[in-house]
């Protein structure tokens, strides 16, 4: 409903791209920022509202990146809008281990009782999909005993030293910052459009498990790292009868005796696209 939103959600261009306004706040940028902090349009942001950008020279967007997958709600929903304020005016960081404070045990309350699974649970809140890719890791090392991670191709976790060694691409992410992390092992994802036309969920799953227990052996895995839909790496959506059940299966019985831990994790993947809480569904 138009109504709803304080700007027009339609697409509008007044003349050059980038306009002269936008052309300035770049070479502002190239004296100040360094090059290497890309950015994907040569237009500066200066109102956005629902599913539409609003750059310095008065052009409209459509917003299809949403800040990568974090305003699954559009931009300056009144909603997140009213609760921001709200917070702020009472105090902008106090550093919960510190001091902390109810909101942040709300929303661990709320993504406790979102998440599926019918077992006692504890939420953490990090500042990145990196970082939380960083702890899951972590804990399951510390958990474990163990130090084998296993990730997939064409996965996308992150720029950090860690997060850099379990993402598949080298370029742009890796290309001149190594060495990285050991003791990170690669696995196929089943992925349809390259698989073979009869590869099921099943076998997928069976094909990757056999590469774990041949490169590493399932006893000295910590964690199994994966997207359940791959963004970066090209949008990849699992076969039909998921595999990832059976990676899950996989871990529950080398639980017995090992504790793996299975870490369904994404950088990019938003929730609502999925249909459920960040694809979660594909796995329980």
């Amino acid at each position: 409903m138009v109504e709803m939103y304080r700007l027009p959600q339609d697409i509008k261009l007044t003349g050059e791209f980038p306009g002269p306004v936008s052309r300035a706040l770049g070479q502002r940028r190239s004296a100040a920022v360094p090059a290497s902090v890309a950015s994907g349009m040569p237009v500066y942001a200066v109102d956005a509202d629902g599913g539409v950008i609003v750059d310095a020279d008065g052009n409209s967007w459509a917003d299809l990146g949403s800040g990568i997958a974090v305003t699954s709600v559009g931009a300056s929903a009144p909603k997140v809008v009213q609760a921001v304020q709200e917070a702020v005016a009472h105090f902008t960081h106090t550093c919960f281990m510190v001091t902390p404070y109810e909101g942040y045990v709300a929303v661990a309350e709320k993504l406790n009782e979102l998440t599926p699974g019918n077992f006692e649970k504890r939420s953490v809140l990090f500042n990145s999909g990196a970082e939380a890719v960083e702890n899951a890791v972590k804990i399951a090392r510390a958990a474990t005993g163990r130090n084998a991670v296993v990730v997939f191709d064409h996965a996308y976790h992150g720029r950090t030293n860690l997060t850099m060694a379990l993402t598949a691409k080298a370029a742009p992410y890796k290309k001149g910052f190594g060495p990285f992390a050991p003791e990170i092992y690669r696995a196929p994802m089943s992925y349809p459009y390259r698989d073979e036309p009869t590869m099921d969920g099943k076998e997928a799953a069976q094909r990757t498990i056999d590469v774990i227990e041949k490169q590493i052996g399932s006893e000295y895995v910590a964690a199994i790292v994966l997207e359940p839909i791959q963004g970066e790496g090209g949008f990849i959506v699992p076969a039909e009868g998921s595999c990832l059940p059976w990676f899950r299966g996989l871990v529950r019985r080398a639980s017995c005796s090992s504790r793996m831990r299975f870490s369904p994790v994404s950088v990019v993947l938003a929730n609502g696209l999925p249909a459920s809480m960040m694809g979660l569904n594909l796995i329980w």
